[in-house]
């Protein structure tokens, strides 16, 4: 029998598929965060899965190909689509983007381990020949969920953690090497060890969240120019936000982080959950889109 990718691969030699069109949507507004998920344990057709691989450019198949197991493979693959698929959607002037065409290049602070930011390398025209504002972009994952966040004038990191997470290490042992001194007083006053695991999951979970800065940036800098939205996705994972204010505005205009958050299948379904139970907000303010 053949495996998970070996279907691909024979069914690639033989058929190529024409991607389906993507629902467009607007540009995301000022402080507002556009998230994108998907869950892996729901994508069992082998036809969809192979219209995603012809997405991908020559080095990303590659990529996804040389993964080891056929999970891994399928969560590179998932999280490639994602990115592409998303940023299609947002059409400049009523131009239809092709996800295939789209050309990318990783930043030079990414962290592949952690969430690979990736920058638009396409350019659109707007009228009078002005380029747009550019599409700020980040991906993070675990085995069970993957998350894609969109912004607009607005450097983006997003982390996602599994709620069950199990802490192999002396939870405030580890936190001494990575929390603040405010942070792991925080974790020492709580006495339930399962909710001490969970404060420690969010605080990581933000953590992780964070791009990386200049270290010419100050700290107050970095506070006054930054927010971070904290909530549970899917009743299963935390999932963070941090958001660099819109540059193109003045300070004051700015504003708290707004954030919308769909479910997807790419060219299959789309479910807006921004204001149900799948989306509970631990800091922060949801909206629909």
């Amino acid at each position: 029998m053949f495996s998970f990718m070996q279907k691909m691969l024979r069914f690639q030699r033989s058929f190529s598929v024409s991607p389906c069109p993507t629902l467009p949507l607007q540009l995301p507004s000022p402080m507002e965060t556009h998230l994108w998920f998907v869950v892996p344990d729901e994508f069992k057709s082998v036809s969809l899965l192979n219209q995603y691989m012809e997405l991908l450019s020559p080095c990303e198949k590659e990529n996804v190909l040389s993964m080891r197991g056929e999970q891994l493979q399928k969560s590179a693959l998932l999280a490639r689509t994602l990115v592409r698929t998303t940023i299609a959607r947002y059409q400049i002037n009523n131009r239809v983007v092709d996800p295939r065409s789209l050309k990318f290049k990783r930043n030079v602070h990414g962290k592949p381990e952690v969430s690979f930011h990736l920058l638009i390398q396409k350019e659109w025209e707007s009228d009078g020949g002005q380029c747009p504002s550019p599409l700020h972009f980040n991906i993070s994952h675990t085995s069970s969920l993957i998350a894609c966040g969109v912004t607009l004038n607005s450097s983006i990191g997003i982390d996602i953690e599994e709620k069950q997470r199990k802490i192999k290490n002396n939870i405030l042992s580890f936190a001494r090497r990575y929390f603040s001194l405010h942070e792991v007083e925080h974790l020492s006053a709580i006495s339930d060890s399962e909710v001490q695991r969970q404060e420690f999951v969010k605080l990581w979970t933000l953590k992780a969240s964070e791009v990386v800065v200049e270290s010419s940036d100050h700290h107050e800098r970095f506070t006054n120019n930054w927010q971070f939205g904290l909530f549970e996705l899917a009743s299963s994972h935390y999932a963070a936000v941090c958001m660099e204010k819109d540059k193109t505005r003045d300070a004051g205009v700015s504003g708290p982080m707004r954030l919308t958050v769909r479910k997807t299948i790419p060219f299959v379904e789309d479910e807006c959950i921004s204001g149900t139970d799948a989306v509970v907000p631990l800091a922060g303010l949801i909206e629909q889109f």
